[in-house]
C-alpha cells in the first residue's frame, strides 16, 4: 500500500488535473508513479517536464531507458525497472540488452560507457574525477551528451525515490531485480 494517497485524476483539478491528463493521453493510463507524484503540483510539473525535455534530447529513447533500467536495478527500484523495461522494449532495446543493462552492461562499448558513467555517479554521489567524464568522451559522447546522461540519472533518482519512499504499488509487468539478494 502506498504511503501516500494516489491521486485519482479523475477528482483532481487545476493544473495537476491538466498534467494528469497529458500523462494519461501519452501512456494510455496513468501510472501510479504519477499518481503519488501528485500529491504535489510542482513535484508532478518537474516530474512530467523533465521527461518531456529528456525525451527531446541527443542521446536518443533507447540509451535513456538502458540508463533508467541501470539505475532502477541499483537503487532497488522495482517500480522505475518494470516500467523502464516496458519502455525500453518501445524505444527499440532488446530482452538481452534490458538484461543486460541492469548490470550496467553492454555489447556495444560506446553504450557501456555511458553505463559505466551512469552508475558511477549513482555510486560516487555524482562525486566522479577527471578520469570518469574523459572515459565518456573517449567512448564518442559529445558534452552536451554527456550532461544529458547525468540529467538521466538525476531524473530516474527522482523516480526511483517517490517509488521506493512512498512505496508505490507496481502497475507494469514485473521484471526481476539483478540485485537482489
Amino acid at each position: 500500500m502506498s504511503r501516500v494517497p494516489l491521486i485519482d485524476p479523475g477528482t483532481a483539478s487545476g493544473e495537476r488535473q491538466a498534467l494528469l491528463t497529458q500523462i494519461h493521453d501519452a501512456f494510455g493510463a496513468t501510472p501510479a508513479m504519477f499518481k503519488a507524484a501528485a500529491n504535489s503540483t510542482a513535484a508532478l510539473k518537474s516530474l512530467w517536464g523533465s521527461f518531456g525535455a529528456l525525451g527531446g534530447g541527443v542521446i536518443g529513447a533507447r540509451l535513456g531507458e538502458l540508463i533508467a533500467v541501470a539505475v532502477a536495478d541499483r537503487n532497488a527500484c522495482e517500480y522505475c525497472l518494470a516500467a523502464h523495461t516496458v519502455l525500453g522494449r518501445k524505444a527499440g532495446a532488446t530482452p538481452e540488452e534490458l538484461a543486460a543493462a541492469q548490470a550496467g552492461e553492454s555489447s556495444d562499448p560506446k553504450t557501456a560507457a555511458a553505463l559505466r558513467f551512469a552508475l558511477k555517479l549513482v555510486e560516487a554521489r555524482g562525486q566522479v574525477g577527471d578520469a570518469d567524464v574523459q572515459a565518456v568522451r573517449e567512448a564518442g559522447f559529445s558534452e552536451e551528451e554527456i550532461v544529458e546522461i547525468l540529467a538521466h540519472v538525476a531524473l530516474n533518482l527522482f523516480t526511483n525515490y517517490i517509488n521506493i519512499a512512498f512505496a508505490v504499488p507496481v502497475d507494469f509487468p514485473a521484471v526481476k531485480l539483478r540485485g537482489a539478494a
